[in-house]
């Protein structure tokens, strides 16, 4: 209950800076010269780059020093960072602050270990589905309050109470959560990480099932920093502005977690490939007439929709990579699937903003809605329709 707790305070607070951190970027001003749409973009994708990075560096200190310790770590450097964002006087300076926080923070995933860590087996599906309930709670709750409070009290607040609200979720595990930490000296150290992740990126499916995390985390995050500045075409009342930027961060992420549970049990009836191709292909013709309305009421109800669509795909690569890997090799997999998450979340803001530039603010809508056509399209032809390991490789079995 205590990380439930956690987990949704740290996702409500993370994910509501990001309505208005775009005009942020734009009322700060840069030292640079460069576009606002190329700074927006590079707030959010450095920042990804850098957690791509530090992510198996964390997880591999996770294995010798304890999970409790780092999800301290990654709360009190979360606080920390967003407090200096309140802070900053250029946009570039924002972007060096979010390069830290990328490399300093990650609670969600010290989260997942922890709790995998301490639940008894028997009731880890539920208190792994608590957590992925809080999460998503957290994200939709989080980008309408931000948006609220920055509409209220202006941008710079908004960064405190979020800092305020991290730290709270740092002092509950301090002294509410205690584990009993055993080293695992066969998984720690770079070589046992590295042997690891030879193994499940040998298995079967497991490529191109990264490849379509990959495509649908950018697709998702391809819009973040242009979405702002095109609802403000669309929007008479600015002084809603950030209310209205923050629904629609929030509507999706709503829908997905409300349709990720009916998805995964359909899956499971019917086979988590054919939700995955059929949902990935309804969301990208849901993305395309994203950018050619002129109310935001449209473009609300289309977002809401994709989220909809998206709930049967988030899921569903998570069960993939389950079916075509090993027991046993958890860390592994789903360490690596955190870092490529994150190598979508670096590409594709930068990628939307120089669509943006370069065509305008509805070519980011386009263009995401093509990536996830083809995506769809690359899984349809290439994910296998079974389990990989049924039988395991003698290669395997030797190494």
């Amino acid at each position: 209950m205590v990380l439930f707790i956690v987990q949704l305070l740290t996702a409500a607070g993370f994910s509501s800076i990001f309505p208005f951190l775009p005009f942020y970027v734009e009322d700060l001003g840069s030292s640079s010269g460069l576009s606002v749409e190329v700074l927006s973009g590079l707030v959010f994708s450095l920042q990804g780059v850098s957690m791509m990075i530090a992510s198996p560096i964390w997880g591999s200190l996770a294995d010798r020093y304890g999970r409790k310790v780092m999800i301290q770590r990654a709360t009190i450097a979360g606080a920390l960072t967003i407090a200096a964002m309140g802070l900053v006087q250029t946009a570039e300076q924002l972007i060096f602050v979010r390069i830290l926080q990328g490399a300093l923070t990650g609670v969600v995933s010290a989260n997942s270990a922890l709790l995998a860590s301490v639940t008894p087996r028997e009731r880890s599906g539920y208190a792994m589905g608590m957590l992925q309930v809080a999460l998503g709670t957290g994200l939709a709750v989080g980008p309408v309050a931000g948006g609220v409070l920055a509409d209220a009290f202006g941008y710079r607040p908004a960064f405190y109470v979020t800092a305020a609200l991290l730290t709270i979720g740092a002092l509950l595990v301090t002294f509410l959560v205690h584990e009993d930490f055993i080293p695992d000296a066969a998984k720690a150290g770079a070589r046992a990480v590295a042997r690891g992740w030879r193994l499940v990126l040998g298995r079967s499916g497991v490529l191109v099932t990264y490849l379509m995390r990959f495509m649908s985390r950018a697709g998702r995050m391809m819009i973040i920093p242009i979405a702002p500045f095109f609802i403000a075409t669309l929007v008479s009342d600015s002084s809603l502005m950030n209310t209205y930027v923050g629904w629609a961060i929030s509507l999706p992420a709503l829908a997905t977690t409300l349709s990720a549970g009916y998805f995964g049990r359909l899956g499971d009836r019917i086979g988590h490939r054919k939700v995955l191709v059929a949902c990935m292909l309804a969301a990208g013709l849901l993305f395309l007439p994203q950018g050619q309305v002129n109310s935001v009421w449209q473009l609300l109800v289309l977002l809401a929709l994709s989220g909809v669509a998206m709930g049967g795909v988030v899921p569903t690569i998570s069960a993939l990579l389950a079916h075509y890997t090993l027991p046993g090799e958890e860390c592994a997999t789903y360490g690596l699937d955190n870092s490529i998450s994150a190598a979508g979340n670096a590409v594709a803001p930068a990628v939307g903003g120089l669509l943006a530039g370069l065509f305008g603010h509805p070519a980011a809508f386009t263009g995401t809605g093509l990536l996830l056509l083809a995506a769809a399209g690359i899984a349809a032809a290439s994910l296998p329709h079974t389990a990989a390991h049924a039988v395991e490789p003698v290669a395997v079995i030797g190494d």
